[in-house]
Formats: C-alpha cells, sequence, structure tokens
C-alpha cells in the first residue's frame, strides 16, 4: 500500500471510531444503552488499577476500532466484500464477549449483568461493520474504473 492508501485506511479506521463513539457516548448518555458503562473506559480502568477520565477510555476505543479498521483494508482490499467485514466483527464481537467482558468484571458473555451486554455488544459490531464497509468503499473506489469524459 502507498503512503496515501495507509493514510486513508488510518482515516478510515478514525472516522468509524469516532461515529461510533458518538453513538455510543449518546446512547449511554440518554439511558437507551444495554451497557452500564462504556467498555473501552472500563477496560483502562481495569488495566490501570483505577478510575480513569472518559477521554482515555474514548482513545482506547479509537486505537481499537482503527487498528482493526486497517487490518480489514490491508488484507481484504482491492476486495471489499461485505461478507469479510462481517465475518471481522462477528469474530471482534466473540473475542470481545470472552475476553474484554469477563476482564471488566461483567462474566463470559456479560451475564454477571445479563444478556443485554452480548445484544448491545452485538449492535456496536454491527454497526462496525456496516461503517466500516461503507467507509472503505467510499475512500479506495475501484481505481481501475476508467475515468469519465467530461
Amino acid at each position: 500500500m502507498s503512503t496515501i492508501d495507509w493514510g486513508k485506511a488510518i482515516a478510515v479506521g478514525l472516522i468509524n471510531g469516532i461515529v461510533l463513539a458518538i453513538i455510543l457516548v449518546s446512547t449511554l448518555k440518554s439511558g437507551v444503552s444495554p451497557m452500564p458503562a462504556p467498555l473501552g473506559l472500563l477496560f483502562a480502568d481495569t488495566l490501570f488499577g483505577r478510575h480513569l477520565p472518559v477521554p482515555v477510555g474514548i482513545a482506547f476505543h479509537l486505537a481499537y476500532v482503527t487498528f482493526w479498521s486497517v487490518v480489514f483494508i490491508v488484507f481484504f482490499r482491492p476486495r471489499l466484500a461485505f461478507s469479510s467485514v462481517v465475518l471481522l466483527a462477528a469474530g471482534l464481537w466473540i473475542f470481545a464477549l470472552l475476553v474484554f467482558v469477563p476482564f471488566v468484571g461483567w462474566g463470559f458473555f456479560g451475564m454477571a449483568v445479563g444478556p443485554r451486554i452480548a445484544i448491545g455488544l452485538l449492535i456496536n459490531h454491527a454497526l462496525f461493520a456496516l461503517f466500516l464497509w461503507g467507509l472503505s468503499k467510499a475512500f479506495f473506489r475501484d481505481e481501475r474504473r476508467p475515468a469519465e469524459n467530461v
């Protein structure tokens, strides 16, 4: 990948992460979210053993989303198939339920809190997949198509 493509891949990840963070914070603040607290912040709190400010949780979230967005683009470009992004999101959902959620004390699949955790994370990962696919398609249009004459 060229330097420009790396920049575009990182931009896709950051935009995806920012849009998801806005949605997650909004649903948490409005009480609509099935999550009792932001998972990225709880992960950082648990990792460092103390309560951290919300921007630290958002930074963890942005780093995670950007990393996986870039991985997707690097491995699946130029054929950015929807099925590939769905498989990535499903794998990350299972990983979150088996690693992140127990790490913050919510138990496997979030069952220490209730089934709403798994459902909330499923919705979050579905949105991740949709945004990643759409942004990837927008940023990495098929360059092999001839330019239209004006």
